[in-house]
């Protein structure tokens, strides 16, 4: 670490075995002959420094895994919402009409709605601090205290007396030196820095433990100093039996980016003896093969990543479609090449992917550098016809074909209707009822929901509910509202002459208070046929998750998608009531030979459930 760290070394310890992932304990005993840094704060005479061999938790291993996880060293969650009552508002609150129609499917309203709600929130968590504040006459006492006793890094390396100092003044002296250097990583501090104060702790203890050289890693890779690694390396290497899974990912991500490539690949094939390595591993070493011009190894790890079943990262196919133009550029791209680079837009139409905005500039310049090609890339947009505006091609309907249908009715029946955990929200006698009302009936054009459409605006569940289905009536479609008992029972809710004039205008069916709706919305839409839609503004993400395989999955998102309607905006008494815009076209990467369509992400702000909205179009001239 700056000068070689370790130049000769004695291991004293008990006969241990080495077995991958697993934690072990007790002291290496090191000599050393040459300084951690270029600090001078290490005495000149020798000093035999201890490694405490003791690994971190699985706990530790997976934080110390969600470093090197995701954009800028944290992995990406998905959001997801407490509440879909004010879908609508939060996606029109203060901003302009998108040139789209709107939809609680389009990229981003989750985001909007979630951060709409953290605002009401924060606003009134403000209120209840000042009236506190008032009643109180000064800064609530949980305030005052939080934080109290964490020590800031420092902005430059320190002295051995300074790190001493700093280390009192700590409220968790222990652990000072594995939180500071925590604390110097999320700072983004110098190298030099985190230098010292490893200098400051092996001339005070005699002791590095596991978990502060994996933290002192985590920093050398997140700032790109592979020469430090190198050092690392061979002091982890020679000091303890195995490697935890995040230091693994750690060496493999800052090998790839080396003339040590090759380790990287062989680390990456250690840690795969004993479990599934993680795609960012794999990206890390297929990045790492192209960069020096192995394209048969990056493509056999590639291979192995969708043999085992797993979804390659992004920056994964980044770095093929650009290692695709490179061989273009350099002639050197043949068939087999571009079949393979098309064989990653097809998994990404069959397993419904997405690539984010700069994944899709790398297919549109790989596309526009084929020779003799003739290819030309458009960013654009879908009217709601399913009309390329680009080119003028249509797009593929979101209708499911018959067999489709068919296809989705039965997983949907048997997992969902008849699974498990639907007798626990009703009974088998509830719902032969309600299948043999269904079969009495003439097939329905809307099912609704009735309780979640009532609640849209609460204190007005009947009259809410009416005008919905007035709407659905004047409209001529045969509507059947799902609801349960309470509902007949006059209240303030629930009045009784909306209730009467409901059930004039619509078949009704009343479940027992306790039961699910869910389950008998489903039955009742697919049984009606693949025109009927339902009105609910439930996602029917837990009913999805159901389903047994992802292709089915996908399935049901695509026919929800082409029959949930949702009520646009208020509902106000007197006026026409609004249904958000049911896409006509499949949001799906697909091909017509000389041309391509591709959805792509622009924005953070999509959730799993929802659909970008941009295109890009590619079309061959001739």
């Amino acid at each position: 670490m700056g000068s070689r760290l370790i130049s000769k070394a004695r291991i004293c310890l008990k006969p241990l075995s080495p077995v991958f992932h697993q934690g072990s304990s007790g002291l290496f005993t090191i000599k050393t002959v040459a300084s951690l840094s270029k600090s001078p704060n290490l005495p000149i005479a020798a000093r035999t420094l201890c490694i405490d061999g003791t690994k971190p938790s699985r706990q530790t291993d997976r934080r110390i895994r969600g470093q090197t996880d995701g954009p800028g060293g944290f992995k990406n969650k998905t959001i997801r919402h407490r509440e879909e009552e004010e879908w609508r508002d939060g996606a029109s609150e203060g901003r302009q009409r998108p040139s789209f129609p709107k939809s609680v499917f389009a990229a981003g309203t989750a985001k909007r709605t979630t951060e709409m709600l953290r605002r009401k929130a924060a606003s009134a968590y403000q209120e209840e601090e000042e009236e506190e504040e008032e009643k109180g006459g000064g800064e609530p006492a949980g305030r005052a205290a939080r934080g109290a006793g964490k020590v800031p890094p420092p902005e430059r390396p320190l002295s051995a007396a300074e790190w001493r100092k700093l280390r009192e003044s700590s409220a968790n002296p222990q652990r000072f030196e594995v939180q500071m250097m925590a604390a110097l990583f999320i700072s983004g501090a110098e190298l030099d820095i985190a230098k010292s104060l490893l200098t400051f702790v092996a001339t005070e203890t005699g002791t590095l433990s596991y978990q502060l050289l994996l933290r002192y890693l985590t920093l050398c890779v997140s700032g790109g100093h592979d020469d430090e690694v190198s050092d690392v390396y061979g002091i982890m290497r020679g000091s303890f039996p195995s490697l935890d899974t995040g230091a693994s990912s750690l060496f493999i991500k800052s090998f790839s980016r080396t003339e040590r490539w090759r380790e990287a690949v062989s680390i990456l094939q250690e840690v795969n003896k004993v479990l599934t390595p993680a795609t960012r591993n794999y990206g890390d070493a297929i990045a790492g093969a192209l960069l020096h011009g192995d394209t048969a190894t990056a493509w056999a790890l590639y291979d192995e990543v969708i043999e085992k079943g797993l979804s390659p990262q992004q920056e994964t196919w980044d770095t093929l479609f650009k290692g695709g133009v490179r061989e273009e550029a350099e002639g050197l791209s043949g068939s087999d090449f571009q079949e393979r680079l098309l064989s990653i837009l097809l998994y990404m139409r069959n397993n419904q992917v997405y690539p984010q905005q700069s994944l899709a500039g790398s297919i549109k310049t790989w596309f526009e550098s084929l020779a003799g090609q003739k290819w030309r890339g458009s960013w654009t947009s879908v009217n709601p016809k399913g009309v390329c505006r680009c080119c003028g091609s249509e797009l593929e309907s979101i209708q499911l074909t018959n067999e489709e249908y068919q296809q989705l009715k039965e997983r949907v029946m048997t997992d969902i209707i008849q699974g498990r955990d639907v007798f626990n929200k009703t009974t088998p006698e509830e719902l032969q009822r309600f299948k043999t009302f269904v079969k009495k009936k003439p097939p329905f054009d809307v099912v609704v929901d009735g309780l979640n459409v009532a609640n849209i605006i609460r204190g007005k569940q009947s009259e809410t509910l009416l005008a919905v289905v007035s709407e659905l009536e004047r409209q001529g479609q045969t509507v059947l509202v799902l609801g349960r008992k309470h509902m007949l029972q006059p209240s303030r809710s629930w009045d009784r002459h909306n209730m009467n004039l409901i059930q004039q205008k619509a078949h009704c069916f009343f479940t027992e208070n306790i039961s699910e709706d869910d389950p008998f919305l489903l039955y009742a839409t697919l049984h009606s046929g693949n025109h009927c839609r339902f009105v609910s503004r439930d996602l029917m993400r837990d009913h999805k998750a159901c389903l047994p395989d992802g292709a089915t999955r996908r399935l049901f998102f695509k026919w929800q998608r082409g029959h949930q309607l949702v009520v646009d905006g208020y509902i106000v008494v007197g006026r026409r009531v609004r249904f958000q815009s049911i896409p006509s076209y499949d949001t799906i990467v697909q091909t017509a030979g000389d041309s391509w369509h591709i959805p792509y992400d622009d924005t953070e702000d999509r959730s799993t459930y929802e659909v970008p909205q941009r295109w890009l179009c590619l079309t061959k001239t001739h």
